[in-house]
């Protein structure tokens, strides 16, 4: 009598070469994801807010975020605006430097945060307005210029809290890189970066933008900060 067949065991079946090889590339990019942000939150947490410990500066930087689609400002333009006037207030700076161009809408956000500042006592003479910056580089780049040319020797920076890992970052490289580092026929500005609280922002808003800005760090370290320069 012939022997009995057996069926293969199921559960033994060896996976096809394509679909192990599809797992290991699906495997690697999750590890590599994941590094990339635990490298932008590192680089966030240790990055440092200031090169000086100056409590005085020659002018206020405020760094533009979108208008709503009526041209009005949004909570977050509002903490930015709010925090400035009050540095203004004590005497942080005779001057505001208001950053950001028409990048989400077609109103122009170095304008309605001027708007903003006069309703809220800024007087037109104190206020410099930078309307061509579309990102956060840009803003920087484009003010400093601004600022080199009335002779400011220090800013204050001010954002939202989430974003200013990110300034910060930025505005130490492009020092490093675009000419003004200690040495060089332009000397370096002293500059800090000040957290505006999140007096107007919703708790959406507030939880949200930690993530949201941890991804743009990304595109920050691997891209933009290679690609983008005030000489570019």
């Amino acid at each position: 009598m012939p022997a009995k067949r057996t069926r293969p065991n199921a559960g033994g079946r060896r996976a096809k070469p394509g679909f192990r090889w599809r797992a290991r590339v699906v495997a690697f990019a999750a590890i590599a994801i994941m590094l990339l942000l635990l490298w932008a939150a590192i680089d966030r947490r240790l990055a440092p807010l200031a090169n000086t410990d100056r409590q005085r500066f020659d002018a206020i930087l405020v760094l533009g975020t979108s208008a709503d689609h009526d041209g009005n400002p949004t909570p977050a333009m509002l903490d930015r605006v709010t925090e400035a006037v009050r540095e203004y207030q004590r005497g942080a700076a005779p001057r505001i430097v208001f950053s950001g161009a028409a990048a989400h809408n077609r109103f122009v956000e170095a304008d309605v945060m001027a708007r903003v500042a006069m309703a809220q006592g800024i007087p037109h003479s104190a206020i410099l307005r930078e309307p061509r910056a579309l990102d956060t580089i840009q803003n920087l780049c484009y003010s400093l210029a601004i600022l080199r040319a009335t002779h400011a020797r220090s800013v204050e920076v001010i954002t939202s809290e989430a974003h200013s890992p990110r300034a910060a970052m930025i505005l130490a490289n492009l020092q490093a890189r675009d000419g003004i580092a200690p040495g060089d026929p332009i000397d370096p500005i002293d500059w800090r970066v000040r957290p505006a609280p999140g007096l107007y922002s919703s708790g959406l808003y507030l939880r949200a933008a930690p993530a949201v800005e941890i991804l743009k760090t990304v595109h920050y370290l691997v891209w933009s900060r290679w690609r983008e320069s005030c000489q570019g």
